[in-house]
């Protein structure tokens, strides 16, 4: 079995819903999405697919990242011994976040928008601009159903708003037969009056073996990066297609740099993360063109987030698929 999450929680919060699907070669544990309960409750990433741990030949991917989750935090703080993160953070696994909520700037001030993937939610009384790490309350969580098989989840989630928008959004997190492939397919179909116009990206929280963040890994890209601001070259350095790791992030050292330099086509979605020490990494393919791509990691986890633009018109749907790979190095 899978090990429990190592995040601390009280005595008194019962245990997360969870899952664990298998195909033999790699094991996943999932959180189940769950208003009450629910690992995740945030108001910032999609509540589907959360992966809190995947084992494949006795590593460890996924790991909780953070020691604790602590509702005072914005997004995240770090000390000599923990890892703080709050309500909007506190999160693992390869989640995506729908980065530009709907009608959340022509809503009046109480009134609602909305997250997809999360539900809608409410503006603030105080107005002001959009923040992905503000914890917003939850007007109408939508509609939820979840289908399971041994080596498969099939999340669907539909939500209707009075403003017009209404969609239908389904991802399947499925491990391909006999092989370390886990696929994420998504179907997003509008079923409402008005266009949706957002983005979505992979965070990608990665974590192997719980090694920190330094020296041994390597981020691999299919395109010569130009990177507009480049990370402390004591830390990390970028040269053709790779970002290499050469420090040890400790405290709140963080590298974060734009990759730039990709092209059009789904080919440049095509990223590979390796540790050498460890012996293992991830290899990512989407099958859309990115719109950005950004690397951002601190001491206990990597992020690296490849960008997808989404655009709908009321009965089209969009679909896209994330497939990660997992190997050993020669």
């Amino acid at each position: 079995m899978l090990a429990a999450s190592a995040v601390t929680m009280t005595a008194q919060s019962p245990a997360p819903p969870r899952t664990e699907i298998t195909n033999g070669v790699l094991k996943v544990l999932v959180y189940l999405p769950d208003a009450a309960n629910g690992f995740f409750k945030g108001t910032r990433f999609d509540w589907a697919g959360v992966i809190g741990q995947l084992d494949y030949q006795n590593h460890v991917f996924y790991a909780p990242w953070f020691t604790r989750l602590d509702p005072a935090q914005r997004d995240y703080t770090a000390t000599d011994s923990e890892v703080l993160a709050g309500p909007n953070t506190a999160i693992t696994g390869p989640v995506e976040e729908f980065q530009q909520p709907l009608g959340y700037d022509e809503a009046s001030a109480g009134g609602s928008f909305v997250k997809i993937g999360v539900g809608r939610l409410r503006k603030p009384e105080a107005g002001g601009a959009y923040s992905a790490f503000r914890l917003y309350d939850i007007v109408d969580p939508g509609t939820r159903t979840l289908e399971t098989r041994s080596d498969a989840i099939t999340f669907t989630h539909e939500l209707r708003d009075p403003a017009g928008y209404a969609y239908q959004y389904t991802k399947m997190l499925r491990l391909t037969a006999g092989q370390p492939e886990m696929r994420l397919e998504h179907r997003l179909r509008n079923t409402g009056s008005r266009r949706i116009e957002t983005t979505v990206y992979n965070h990608n929280f990665l974590t192997i073996d719980g090694r920190p963040t330094g020296a041994g890994f390597v981020v691999k890209t299919p395109y010569d990066i130009v990177p507009a601001r480049p990370p402390d070259p004591t830390l990390a350095t970028v040269a053709g297609r790779e970002v290499r790791y050469v420090g040890t992030l400790t405290g709140r050292q963080v590298v974060s740099t734009p990759l730039g330099g990709f092209g059009s086509t789904p080919a440049d979605y095509d990223f590979r993360i390796e540790h050498t020490g460890a012996g293992v990494g991830v290899h990512i393919v989407g099958d859309r063109a990115p719109s950005n791509v950004t690397l951002w990691s601190m001491r206990t986890t990597i992020g690296l987030e490849p960008f997808i633009g989404i655009g709908i018109d009321p009965g089209a749907e969009f679909t896209w698929t994330l497939t990660y790979t997992y190997y050993t190095l020669k």
